[in-house]
């Protein structure tokens, strides 16, 4: 769990600034979502809590060695840490057993982080819910979908290492 934690800190320091968002793409989606499946939802989801609350504490892990609570991404990494139970429970169930379904698990993932962040957004920024859907979701559409290709395909990979299969 605590290496997932670490993962998904790594992956937030590959971050690059888009232009009109106070958010930028990082690679926590991909993080959490092979996390969250490769770990399960109990798991998935203490491995994400340990990242978030050590971020909040201060620990400069979020996305570009952000830490706190006062970021209006933040939001997102709450979705995260739904999305990693959901993802994860939906694997237990056989979700992660063909590519189509696993695509299904990892897209599910991706709508759960927007549904949380984006809201989060908008209250924390002082946008509309347009303005932050404009800023928070459509600029990232592409390439969540990219990362969570990503995550499927290192999944195997996962599951060697935490011995899942």
């Amino acid at each position: 769990m605590a290496g997932g934690a670490v993962l998904t800190g790594i992956a937030a320091q590959i971050a690059v600034p888009v232009p009109g968002s106070p958010v930028p793409v990082t690679g926590q989606t991909f993080a959490a979502l092979l996390v969250g499946t490769s770990l399960g939802a109990r798991r998935g989801l203490l491995s994400l809590a340990l990242y978030a609350l050590l971020g909040m504490a201060g620990v400069p892990w979020f996305a570009e060695s952000g830490s706190g609570t006062a970021a209006p991404s933040l939001g997102y990494v709450f979705g995260m840490l739904l999305a990693a139970t959901v993802v994860g429970a939906l694997a237990r169930r056989g979700a992660d057993r063909s590519v189509l379904r696993t695509a299904g698990t990892m897209l599910l993932g991706e709508a759960i982080i927007y549904a949380v962040g984006v809201p989060y957004l908008a209250l924390a920024a002082d946008m509309s819910l347009t303005a932050a859907i404009a800023a928070g979701l459509t600029p990232f559409l592409i390439g969540d979908a990219l990362k969570a290709a990503l995550a499927m395909g290192v999944l195997p990979t996962a599951w060697k290492l935490v011995d899942k299969r």
